[in-house]
């Protein structure tokens, strides 16, 4: 009865909260707000990346990007369906909204200089944006997310990072475990525009 009753009430307010966004279309850099009311263990707040998409356990990737809220909600529903006995319910809102970019930046270039801009996505405990300090390394910037999920695979760990002249995009793995083959150390220095990915362990991983 009162897991019946806080469903309602998150129904609620939840309907309440996508009335109001309804007519937004969201962003690549939002981060949106996802609860899943029979299994609040998925709940969690995830980036659109800059490919528009979002990922989500059990559901995989799902386009966002110039879409409505509700639009993304039918299609996350619709994903994990096959995972529960009836159709789950799901509610999306936006969680933040991605910074606008500025017209000119060449009077602040001192400034932005003293942080580079960060992303995490995947199974941290705070995905999203981080604006940290040049030299932050890829174990500290994993540290300030709030660490990994009960879902992570801590030995695939990957750094996206793209190539500034070439627009080519690199990956490294990274195994926070220290066990087997890794492709870069804890103490790898991050720089901006850097994407760090953790994805969902498989089964028997």
């Amino acid at each position: 009865m009162l897991r019946f009753t806080l469903g309602l009430l998150l129904a609620v307010l939840f309907s309440t909260v996508a009335s109001a966004q309804s007519a937004y279309e969201i962003r690549s850099g939002d981060s949106l707000q996802i609860e899943v009311i029979e299994d609040p263990s998925l709940n969690r707040s995830v980036l659109v990346l800059p490919d528009g998409s979002i990922s989500f356990p059990l559901a995989g990737t799902i386009p966002a990007a110039g879409r409505t809220v509700e639009a993304v909600r039918r299609d996350l529903s619709a994903a994990l369906a096959s995972n529960f006995a009836t159709s789950p319910n799901v509610f999306v809102g936006v969680a933040t909204l991605a910074e606008p970019r500025a017209a000119s930046t060449s009077a602040r270039a001192p400034a932005a200089a003293r942080t580079i801009s960060v992303y995490a996505m995947g199974e941290v405990t705070a995905p999203g944006k981080a604006d940290v300090p040049p030299g932050t390394t890829i174990l500290q910037f994993l540290a300030q997310a709030g660490g990994f999920t009960r879902f992570a695979a801590e030995n695939r760990v990957q750094l996206r990072r793209t190539n500034a002249k070439t627009g080519e995009e690199q990956v490294y793995l990274f195994n926070y475990n220290g066990k087997g083959p890794s492709g870069i150390k804890g103490s790898t220095r991050l720089q901006s525009g850097d994407v760090i990915v953790v994805p969902q362990r498989r089964l028997f991983e």
